[in-house]
């Protein structure tokens, strides 16, 4: 059979961590950031964790199981 190759979008949107969970970035971080608060800028430059109802697709992409 042939190797199933990863999706490249999602290799550089995704990361794994220790504990087996998937990193992901905020949107709406990268132009029109005038209009947007200090607050809402900082609170989306954070990572956080992929929605549990969304895993099971980045997942696929990621060829992880």
């Amino acid at each position: 059979m042939p190797k199933v190759k990863t999706n490249s979008g999602a290799k550089k949107r995704f990361a794994l961590t220790g504990s087996g969970k998937i990193k992901r970035k905020h949107a709406f971080k990268s132009h029109i950031l005038t209009k947007k608060t200090k607050k809402q800028k900082r609170n989306l430059g954070h990572v956080t964790t992929v929605v549990s109802a969304d895993v099971k697709n980045v997942k696929l992409l990621l060829n992880l199981k």
